[in-house]
């Protein structure tokens, strides 16, 4: 079911479990707080394991889980691997956890917060949870609505389960889709009961709100049969679409020596998978919110909306005060060579499409002379900060190697929730911040 957008991030973008964005910049947005009201509860669970099977495009496929090898991040302390980089990234988390210890999380929680709704997910597939409808009953006798978190419903095995959880509180539910032909189903995602499947999601989007995310696999699920895909899904009631950019190469993010997950295909670049975006956005944008990751979203012109506002764009030019470099991956490349142009700022990509998926292997390919004395790499860059000042430094040149702000834009499974001036608003705060930061530990522009 997953795939490398689960982890997607240009420079840097805060989130993991699509829909779930927690920006504490938007505190008076009404849509916001609605989300930032659900209670995460992590039932664990392992991909491949307490999902039915690895779907063909999963990104965690062929990843070894023995003996993992720990990358490095911003989480660790002075010894390079922590829980994060070496076990949760790769979404190492054991068995599915006993009822017991599910019910408890959440009524610990509830002792400190209110929450309107309990967010259900899991490292494995939600609908696999052995005690799901169970769960469910629990929380309703709480009083409290349920999401039921990324989900490819194979774990489903009745429309009459489908109906109890809905009617146990179930009124919301983000799920993975791929195709609404049972035949694709079956052979790519491992369903067992593809029929069953399909009847479950037109259930929930008759009566949730429901998130259906397609993961695009060219010469497979696209061209006519994305078509129809959306089609259904629209005439069963769906309330949002996001297409999912199919990762193949270790470029587009297969971080773990697990490329290629399936031999013979090749990936869309980015103008191509933009191109399929527009195309679905233009067929039935004024049907359904669509959007597409890792690019774009066709409402609030993310990511990097704030291209498209010259005069912000000047203003944030004329603040910078001090020269540095910026690390990046090749998909924000292309939005902050344009809007550093003409500034002491100058902007160097990697060979991965993905800021947030830069590995200590992408910065020792760097040109160290093209580096100025400070140079900032994404904040979620999994590479150990004593790594990348070695990295950055081996040329005997003492620069200030540091990681930049957490987020500058949004992407495709945060932003529906903006409209096209709250994003470009949301931006300019983070770009705001990001040239306070080059101020600051960068190098005074000097007087000519």
């Amino acid at each position: 079911m997953k795939n490398f957008n689960d982890f997607n991030d240009f420079n840097d973008l805060d989130f993991f479990d699509p829909f779930q964005m927690a920006n504490e910049k938007r505190k008076n947005d009404q849509k916001y707080d609605n989300l930032k009201t659900q209670l995460l509860i992590d039932l664990k669970g392992e991909p491949g394991k307490n999902c039915g099977g690895f779907c063909k495009f999963c990104y965690f496929r062929k990843v070894s889980f023995k003996n993992p090898e720990p990358l490095g991040c911003n989480q660790c302390t002075y010894h390079i691997g922590c829980d994060y980089c070496t076990n949760s990234i790769r979404e190492i988390n054991g068995d599915f956890i006993p009822l017991p210890f599910a019910i408890q999380q959440i009524q610990d929680s509830l002792m400190f917060k209110r929450y309107d709704k309990i967010n259900i997910t899991s490292g494995g597939d939600t609908s696999y949870y052995p005690y799901l409808e169970e769960l469910c009953r629990e929380i309703a006798s709480m009083g409290l609505n349920i999401h039921l978190g990324y989900t490819s419903g194979k774990g489903i095995k009745s429309l009459q389960s489908a109906k109890n959880m809905v009617d146990c509180g179930v009124d919301e539910v983000t799920f993975s889709v791929f195709s609404t032909d049972s035949e694709l189903r079956k052979e790519w995602m491992n369903d067992k009961t593809p029929e069953i499947s399909i009847e479950c999601l037109k259930h929930f989007c008759k009566n949730c709100e429901t998130h259906c995310a397609i993961v695009v696999v060219p010469g497979v699920n696209d061209g006519e049969v994305l078509k129809k895909t959306i089609a259904d899904l629209i005439d069963w009631g769906a309330n949002a679409i996001i297409l999912m950019r199919f990762a193949n190469k270790i470029e587009n993010g297969l971080i773990f020596g697990n490329e290629p997950l399936i031999e013979g295909i090749d990936v869309q670049t980015m103008d191509e998978f933009r191109a399929v975006v527009e195309e679905m956005y233009n067929l039935y944008g004024n049907q359904i919110r669509l959007s597409g990751t890792p690019v774009y979203d066709p409402i609030t012109d993310t990511p990097f909306a704030i291209l498209k506002d010259d005069e912000t764009i000047m203003e944030l030019r004329k603040s910078i005060r001090s020269e540095a470099t910026i690390i990046t991956g090749s998909v924000s490349y292309t939005f902050l060579s344009k809007i550093f142009k003409d500034t002491p700022i100058n902007v160097i990509k990697v060979n991965k499409d993905i800021s947030d998926l830069i590995t200590k292997k992408d910065l020792e390919e760097i040109n160290l002379n093209e580096l100025k004395e400070t140079v900032l790499i994404p904040s979620r860059a999994l590479v150990h900060d004593r790594d990348m000042e070695e990295i950055l430094k081996k040329d005997g040149v003492d620069r200030i190697v540091l990681r930049g702000v957490d987020k500058l834009t949004l992407d495709g499974e945060v932003s529906g929730v903006y409209t096209k001036e709250q994003a470009i608003e949301f931006e300019k705060e983070c770009f705001t911040e990001l040239i306070e930061k080059i101020n600051f530990f960068g190098s005074p522009i000097k007087n000519n």
